[in-house]
């Protein structure tokens, strides 16, 4: 009887493995999907990388000095002020850097508004991530009201082991806000200063930070 009970089984264990193979193959070619396992079902332990931000231009892992430049555009149709507190930053690959940025609502009523970024070269794009961002979500301000804004960025030494991209020492972080559609509710959209003034509140006593590494960024 055991053994005509164990036969029974066989056919959905042998299912359930090949099913799980399957997966596995599946998400080796989709980043996408791999995070979505992971997160699923722990495989392969962490999608992303702990930096200090208390990490010293001395310390191991930390590269070859790098600038960082800051370009900020406003879309026509939306009446504010944004710009970088500096143009650029000289900083290190590998060395967790903290920049801030403003911004200022020009217009008489309160106005909502999305940023989106582009990192140039292409190929240090790859590389560049941030963990304090005021991109792809919709953020108001009040009339006349001002926001300041902090962004946390890393440059992975991994950038140094492409081919492509290991030469880089310059790079450009664009920003540009676009005014939101009228039928965006303020009520739900961020309040930029307020979220803004939180995070750098969050900066102040925070050691270390959580980075996307290469693979996980790269698609």
């Amino acid at each position: 009887m055991k053994s005509l009970l164990r036969s029974k089984k066989l056919p959905s264990v042998v299912l359930s493995l090949v099913l799980i193979s399957i997966m596995t193959g599946a998400v080796v070619y989709s980043p996408t999907l791999y995070q979505w396992f992971c997160a699923a079902t722990g495989y392969g332990g962490a999608v992303s990388v702990k930096r200090s931000l208390e990490t010293q231009q001395a310390s191991p892992g930390v590269g070859p000095a790098i600038t960082v430049r800051f370009d900020t555009n406003v879309s026509p149709g939306l009446d504010w002020e944004f710009s970088p507190e500096q143009r650029s930053v000289e900083t290190h690959v590998g060395l967790p850097t903290t920049v801030f940025f403003h911004a200022k609502n020009l217009s008489k009523e309160t106005v909502v508004a999305r940023a989106t970024y582009n990192v140039t070269p292409d190929a240090a794009g790859y590389y560049f991530t941030k963990v304090q961002c005021f991109c792809f979500t919709e953020e108001k301000l009040a009339p006349g009201e001002s926001a300041r804004m902090p962004v946390v960025f890393y440059v992975d030494p991994e950038m140094l082991t492409d081919g492509d991209a290991q030469s880089v020492r310059t790079i450009t972080l664009s920003y540009s806000f676009f005014p939101q559609a009228t039928g965006v509710a303020a009520a739900d959209a961020r309040p930029l200063k307020a979220g803004s003034d939180k995070q750098i509140e969050n900066l102040k006593t925070a050691k270390d930070a959580d980075f996307d590494p290469p693979e996980v960024r790269r698609y």
